[in-house]
């Protein structure tokens, strides 16, 4: 089982910037790619960012330019830098790791932005 531990969630405001983390325990299983998810209030989860293996990343247009997805292989630890935050991004925010077989979901850590 992949277990997945996101930290680093708050409050900010409006151009400020967070920086989630994502404790990955893969035990032993393969993982294809690791990502981060959003899902704000009455809305559908969305994908943020993917990062694989190689190294290549993926972003969605909202936060090209903005945010950075990124890992630390020594930590098992995956990163979203979150910066000119606005209060769009308000949402509750999720770690993700997928492979051939399932996806595994982090618990998630809520991010609030407002002046």
């Amino acid at each position: 089982q992949v277990q997945l531990v996101e930290s680093g969630g708050g409050s900010v405001q409006p151009g400020g910037s967070l920086r989630l983390s994502c404790a990955v325990s893969r035990n032993g299983i393969w993982i294809n790619a690791m990502g981060w998810y959003r899902q704000a209030p009455g809305k559908q989860r969305e994908l943020v960012a993917t990062i694989l293996p190689d190294g290549n990343t993926n972003y969605a247009d909202f936060c090209l330019g903005r945010f950075t997805i990124s890992t630390d292989n020594a930590k098992n630890t995956v990163y979203l830098q979150m910066n000119s935050l606005k209060p769009e991004d308000t949402a509750d925010y999720y770690c993700n790791a997928k492979n051939n077989i399932r996806n595994y979901w982090g618990q998630g850590t809520q991010v609030t932005v407002s002046s």
